[in-house]
């Protein structure tokens, strides 16, 4: 039966609503799933200071709201305060996703608190210290991602805790979850894995296996009263609406569809995941290439999508993950490889079949 809301959700043509920004990709830990390929030290290609400013005027000039600096290690430059400074005044809710490594201390979070920044977001992907340091290549990654909660949430920030699924770790979900809640995370961002950078399609789930996360994801949420969302995992939304959630309160951000990707050096992507250079803010404006590209246009046209993804009645809620899509099959408008759900049409198609 088609849900009416579904049909009028907004395709974010005009502006995104999340800009995310690789300040650098310098960082001292060693992930085994890392998209960036993170270096040991700072690109003098990146980005200057006044290049930055120039890309936050453009962003509070677009109508985005959310600008979240991440990396490598945003914590690697020593203009970070500055930017997140500039940022704030220029309206925009700065958030920034440093690594849990030496860097990470209550000093520099609380000149990063006073600059304006109001939330971070630290990764955890193990309940053990030594599985969540065996994943993130560095001994003592664990303890230093505690302190760093705790040290956020002591000069005012709140934090959002990211974690990235995959055979890894999927076992290990709901005592991750009851570490979450027991930290008080304002929100669980549960990552499924992308085959980039330095992540595997050994690591991926399977659509069964997602489509059983989901469930649990849901269920955790209800039991620990945590909210989840989850990251290259838009199928969860439709998960939800089947479960009784209404579509309009879930949002339906996705690569190139209200979220856009500036890397260290200036190139524009529809998502850090998803590696398809449209531009580069250094010649050509971020907003002009969101809105006119033909590839960022068609990642908000899920009706052209190829196989299951085009008719499925969920396609403007979800979409499917459009990097996932690119890295598994070679075509970012290939049906989502991860997803178990029959749609509508296809089912009808079958019955009509027979």
């Amino acid at each position: 039966m088609k849900n009416a809301a579904l049909e009028h959700l907004p395709l974010h043509d005009d502006a995104p609503v999340i800009v995310i920004w690789e300040a650098t990709r310098a960082c001292a830990l060693a992930c085994r799933h890392c998209r960036a390929q993170a270096i040991p030290h700072r690109n003098p290609e990146e980005l200057s200071t006044t290049e930055a400013f120039r890309l936050v005027d453009e962003i509070a000039a677009s109508g985005a709201r959310i600008f979240i600096i991440t990396g490598g290690d945003p914590l690697m430059r020593p203009d970070l305060a500055e930017i997140v400074r500039y940022a704030r005044d220029k309206g925009l809710h700065a958030a920034l996703s440093p690594s849990a490594t030496g860097r990470l201390r209550r000093e520099a979070l609380a000149e990063l608190a006073k600059a304006g920044c109001q939330r971070i977001s630290l990764s955890l992907d193990s309940h053990e210290a030594s599985l969540h340091d065996s994943f993130r290549g560095v001994q003592g990654s664990f303890e230093r991602t505690m302190n760093g909660i705790r040290a956020a949430q002591s000069v005012g920030m709140t934090v959002q805790i990211n974690t990235s699924v995959s055979r890894f770790n999927i076992d290990d979900v709901e005592r991750i979850a009851e570490l979450v809640a027991a930290e008080k995370a304002v929100l669980w961002s549960v990552f499924f894995l992308v085959p980039v950078g330095r992540a595997t399609t050994s690591m991926l789930l399977d659509a069964d296996q997602c489509e059983q996360l989901f469930a649990r994801l849901d269920a955790i949420s209800h039991a620990l009263n945590l909210p989840i969302k989850t990251t290259e995992g838009p199928h969860y939304r439709r998960y939800l609406v089947e479960h009784g959630a209404d579509p309009s309160q879930l949002g339906n951000i996705g690569d190139g569809r209200g979220f856009v990707f500036v890397s260290h050096k200036g190139e524009i992507f529809p998502s850090g995941f998803l590696e398809q250079n449209c531009g580069n803010v250094r010649s050509e404006s971020l907003i002009d290439v969101y809105k006119n590209h033909p590839f960022m246009q068609r990642l908000r046209q899920p009706w052209t999508f190829a196989g299951k993804c085009g008719v499925c009645e969920y396609n403007r809620l979800c979409g499917g993950s459009r990097a996932r899509a690119f890295t598994v099959t070679g075509d970012a408008f290939e049906s989502e490889p991860t997803c178990a759900y029959i749609p509508e049409y296809l089912r009808e198609v079958l019955v009509a079949a027979r």
